[in-house]
């Protein structure tokens, strides 16, 4: 067994160049939100869900996005709405949120 059920990784990357990224998206907010949801949840913890920062996911053309293992399930996001729904949904009851998937 994994040290976490499951792994949160958003994308933070910031790109000084114009081109799409994650960081123009308010995604260090989105992560920090994240972080508290899975606290006030008591989700947070060994065995549990863990959210961390990560440079770039190479999907910033997509909007901005996060990735849950171990089960790959790649999501783009609006807003805390959407990230609530994804930790509410997938990261509480393992029911991935279909509208926000990545493909």
């Amino acid at each position: 067994m994994s040290y976490y059920q499951r792994h949160v990784f958003f994308c933070l990357n910031q790109r000084d160049d114009g081109r799409a990224c994650c960081a123009t998206h308010d995604a260090a907010a989105m992560q920090e939100h994240a972080k508290r949801r899975i606290k006030e949840l008591g989700l947070n913890g060994a065995g549990k869900v863990r959210v961390n920062k990560a440079g770039c996911l190479d999907r910033c053309d997509e909007g901005p996005c996060l990735v849950v293992y171990p089960e790959g399930t790649w999501y783009t996001y609006v807003d805390r709405q959407d990230v609530d729904e994804i930790v509410e949904s997938h990261l509480a009851r393992g029911e991935p949120v279909e509208r926000l998937r990545l493909r």
